[in-house]
């Protein structure tokens, strides 16, 4: 990360860069979005998901290099958002989020997620296609290859080496605020929703990103991810782990806009 980009995922609920915070209600629950410009008619707004044990912080350099309007909302449990008693399930998440971009007059989106966002994101695309346009899916969970709570600690133990250090500070303040039983049951239950099987129910248009040295969303599985796609693509971040929305953040939003331009829907930057 750039020290901008830095300070940009610190900045909440401080005003920084266009981006603002408020707290709205949805199904009952207290949301914190982050968020830049209103929704225009004309074209679809930027929602950006985050993944288990984070928040929108690691979201914002891609959030910051994307075009357009941008919200960041934090899920139910997680960051700045209201800690709920229960946990939610995946389709819960995305039952929450249809509700709030409702009420936020976002009437269709650019949906972009990372990790356990991406599954989220399918769920929310499989419920509401009239709400999502196109996904980018980076770094989506779970591999079928490793699809287990163990296997998918073990993979982001090794991802920790390759991530840079300059994240410790969020991620640590992330995990703080979620608090560890709230991480283990949305693992739980991320492991049992199977994306190979809710991939094909997506009618939207999906591009599939990987960092170069993610070893939690490996090429096999990305590409797989992308061929059950009605119409899929994908593409690699160079240098970036797991957490390519945080350190490639320029070169993920320059391949997703670019992605939800192209009306033949061509990889934009094809897996080696």
């Amino acid at each position: 990360m750039s020290p901008a980009e830095e300070r940009l995922t610190r900045a909440a609920p401080r005003p920084a860069e266009g981006f603002t915070s408020e707290t709205v209600t949805a199904r009952g629950l207290r949301l914190h979005i982050r968020r830049r410009g209103v929704p225009a008619t004309t074209e679809p707004a930027w929602v950006l998901l985050h993944g288990l044990a984070v928040s929108h912080r690691y979201l914002m350099p891609t959030a910051a290099a994307l075009p357009g309007a941008v919200f960041v909302p934090d899920l139910p449990g997680f960051g700045l958002s209201e800690k709920t008693p229960r946990v939610l399930t995946t389709g819960q998440h995305a039952d929450v989020l249809a509700a709030w971009m409702g009420t936020a007059g976002i009437t269709t989106a650019n949906i972009l997620a990372n990790s356990y966002g991406c599954q989220i994101a399918v769920e929310l695309a499989i419920r509401r296609p009239d709400l999502t346009a196109a996904l980018v899916l980076v770094g989506p969970t779970v591999d079928p290859a490793a699809p287990t709570s163990s296997a998918q600690i073990r993979r982001w133990s090794r991802d920790l080496l390759s991530e840079d250090p300059k994240q410790i500070p969020a991620m640590l303040t992330d995990f703080r605020e979620a608090g560890p039983r709230r991480v283990l049951r949305t693992l739980k239950d991320a492991v049992t929703h199977r994306m190979a099987r809710r991939i094909p129910l997506v009618s939207a248009p999906i591009l599939v990103l990987r960092g170069q040295h993610d070893p939690i969303a490996p090429a096999s599985w990305v590409e797989q991810a992308a061929a059950l796609a009605h119409a899929g693509s994908t593409g690699e971040i160079p240098g970036s782990a797991h957490n390519a929305v945080t350190t490639g953040g320029t070169r993920v939003a320059a391949l997703a806009a670019a992605f939800v331009r192209d009306p033949r829907l061509q990889p934009v930057n094809p897996l080696p």
